[in-house]
């Protein structure tokens, strides 16, 4: 990958929908560690372009909300020539003091991509108990899709150096963006690393007030991930499911064959022949991950990875 230099140029962006509360703050805090400080109002309501643009933000407006994915998607769009694009939420749960701690690793040339995460050092934050199971399950779909071994997929905190900008594709506007940033980058082989960072779901914060119902956010982004998944590791979304029903259409098919065959009913006969086509089907279906897997495989090489 490129090199930076000693004393980057640093870029910070922040999506944000109704953050009158909070943006103000972080931008100017923010602008303590950073070059230049880009808010994206994704179609707010409230105060949140007026405050921001005073506290010296750059501030881009989506006329409508449309995802922290198409956020993020306009920020990147506008940074200039700078060495280092670091991104992070205007609700406040990101404190920006934090923000020389993911330049570091890119800095020392040992990273081009910094995750903050919250549970590195399996901190105990005040995250509710349902929110993180949920963020557990994403951080294992996460890990199966991209081949990384990260401890929190969903951190909107981060650092990345510019020269791996051009791997983001930007295909979801949701907030499923976190899990396909990683999974792009994983694919165009950048050095990710984990920080340890801190959170503040504050009394103060109205996160939760306008926020995606939390079983519906974490269900959305599962899909996508999914979706991704059948394309980046089609030995997991394929194989492992056909492997399943062929043990379980062998195992069902034995079992009504032997009592057909001891008892001679001759209602045994259908159920062992569905048990058989449920093996059949998971043949099929493995069969289709290997010859996908084996396509895939056959692009990288031809792409010279």
């Amino acid at each position: 990958m490129g090199e930076l230099t000693f004393n980057p140029n640093v870029t910070a962006i922040i999506p944000a929908f109704n953050e009158e509360i909070a943006i103000g703050s972080v931008v100017l805090t923010t602008f303590k560690y950073v070059d230049q400080v880009i808010v994206v109002d994704d179609g707010s309501s409230d105060r949140t372009s007026e405050i921001a643009e005073a506290a010296g933000a750059e501030v881009i407006q989506h006329s409508s909300n449309q995802g922290k994915g198409a956020a993020l998607r306009s920020g990147f769009q506008a940074i200039g020539d700078r060495d280092i694009v670091v991104t992070l939420d205007g609700d406040g749960q990101h404190n920006p003091v934090e923000i020389p701690k993911l330049l570091k690793p890119i800095i020392d040339g040992e990273a081009d991509i910094v995750n903050g995460s919250r549970y590195l050092n399996k901190n105990v934050t005040d995250t509710p108990g349902y929110r993180r199971l949920g963020q557990t399950v994403l951080d294992k779909a996460t890990t199966l899709s991209s081949g990384l071994n990260l401890t929190d997929s969903q951190s909107g905190f981060r650092a990345f150096a510019t020269y791996t900008l051009s791997a983001f594709k930007f295909n979801h506007d949701g907030f499923s963006i976190e899990s396909e940033m990683l999974i792009d980058a994983a694919n165009f082989g950048s050095r990710i690393v984990e920080v340890d960072i801190g959170v503040n779901y504050g009394k103060d914060s109205n996160r939760d007030i306008h926020k995606k119902n939390p079983l519906s956010h974490g269900l959305g982004v599962f899909v996508h991930l999914m979706q991704d998944m059948e394309f980046n590791r089609p030995l997991y979304y394929f194989v492992l499911p056909g492997l399943i029903l062929i043990v379980l259409g062998l195992t069902l098919g034995l079992f009504f064959f032997g009592s057909y065959l001891d008892h001679h009913y001759v209602s045994s006969l259908l159920p062992t022949v569905m048990a058989a086509m449920v093996g059949l089907g998971g043949l099929f279906i493995a069969f289709t991950g290997i010859i996908l897997h084996s396509m895939s495989r056959l692009i990288e090489r031809n792409n010279g990875k």
